[in-house]
């Protein structure tokens, strides 16, 4: 009974990898100004790194174009810079608490470096998947170390950890294939 649990735990935390990708595929924009295309950006800030919506409150008043209103005057030049780092090819325009993020439209070549960003991330989930198929085998040893399960139990719940991970690779892979053909389609 504590094999299903275990395979369990292993399914609740590869779905929320899975659910951490879907909510970053949601950032990446297909041709329309999104809030939530700056949702995965950190700012360094007050000693440490927080989310830009801690920072500001991030709007979306025309389809191509994202305004950020800082709260703190300070932080606006380090929400801009984040901006600009994020990988996300933005070019924000800072008018005192208030950065304006036209989105570019979206040429071949920013299609091109989209789907560069969504296979980043797509590879994280795969890194997160495995971590975690790493952590439950080496569960699986330690407990048939101790003797609480045979060498076949461990062998077996070992083979179902993996075609786990499989089923989960698998759907990473084809969410970041449906999200190419997205931003792929003129």
């Amino acid at each position: 009974m504590a094999e299903d649990a275990l395979l369990k735990d292993l399914r609740r935390r590869m779905d929320g990898a899975v659910e951490v990708l879907r909510k970053e595929f949601a950032g990446l924009r297909t041709g329309r100004a999104s809030a939530s295309l700056l949702e995965p950006i950190t700012v360094a800030a007050y000693g440490g790194s927080m989310p830009l919506n801690q920072l500001a409150n991030v709007n979306v008043p025309e389809p191509r174009m994202i305004t950020v209103q800082v709260w703190d005057r300070v932080m606006v030049k380090a929400v801009d810079k984040a901006i600009r780092e994020s990988g996300l090819g933005l070019n924000p325009q800072t008018e005192g608490q208030v950065i304006r993020v036209p989105i570019p439209d979206l040429n071949e070549e920013r299609r091109r470096e989209l789907t560069r960003v969504a296979a980043k991330y797509a590879e994280q989930a795969r890194v997160s998947v495995r971590n975690i198929r790493r952590d439950g085998v080496e569960l699986l040893r330690r407990r048939e170390k101790e003797a609480e399960i045979s060498q076949d139990q461990q062998r077996k719940l070992q083979q179902d950890v993996q075609h786990l991970t499989d089923e989960y690779i698998k759907r990473i892979d084809d969410a970041l294939a449906q999200k190419d053909s997205e931003i792929l389609q003129v």
